[in-house]
């Protein structure tokens, strides 16, 4: 009888198979990191977004008004996504995880995003408002489908938009700012709040 496991194809158990052959007794585990890494690295703009305040408002609104809040954000958010090609990778709570081959791209689509917010929140009662907060790194990352990314510079993106950020802010890591150095109609402000581990100079967009 064959292992159930073994018939399974996709990035997620080819991976996971790897990391298991890493973990054996006297593995050549930096001969593992590059068949990781020539598999599923990737250059990626990375974008994690979050929304200011939520855990309140669903303590104090309940379950029913979160489902709307998330319902409500999608259909506001995702148009600027697909317009600048971006994919989203995963949702988790309030939270998105969006990859861009072109940091420019991910840029536009932030700022999008966030004067749809804007414009939406502005004659709406504080608990139906959807206060955006974006976070965006750029480099090499393990992409594993369509399921998952990994990466130091996943990491500083999650840490700016989801623990930094401030309603209507673009937070970016300095490789961002790298990328998008000449690109017209933003400004950068060095950023000088807590600092994100593995991200030594973060940037606030100004747009």
């Amino acid at each position: 009888m064959s292992n159930p496991d073994e018939d399974l194809k996709g990035s997620v158990v080819r991976l996971w198979h790897l990391i298991e052959e890493r973990l054996k007794p006297g593995a050549d585990r930096e001969r593992v990191d590059r068949r990781i890494w020539d598999l599923f690295g990737e250059r990626w703009c990375v974008m994690f977004t979050d929304l200011a305040g939520f855990s309140r408002q669903v303590a104090a609104f309940g379950i029913i008004h979160f489902l709307q809040i998330i319902h409500e954000q999608k259909r506001l958010l995702l148009p600027a996504v697909a317009d600048n090609d971006g994919i989203l990778i995963k949702v988790e709570a309030d939270s998105f995880l969006i990859l861009f081959k072109d940091p420019k791209k991910a840029v536009r689509a932030a700022i999008g995003m966030q004067r749809a917010s804007i414009g939406y929140n502005r004659d709406r009662a504080p608990e139906d408002r959807v206060p955006l907060c974006v976070g965006l790194g750029y480099g090499e990352v393990l992409r594993i489908g369509d399921s998952d990314a990994f990466g130091r510079e996943v990491n500083s993106a999650s840490k700016l938009g989801e623990d930094r950020a401030t309603a209507g802010e673009i937070l970016i890591t300095d490789a961002v700012r790298t990328a998008i150095a000449d690109m017209p109609g933003v400004g950068f402000e060095r950023y000088e709040g807590p600092e994100v581990a593995g991200s030594e100079v973060n940037w606030r967009l100004r747009y």
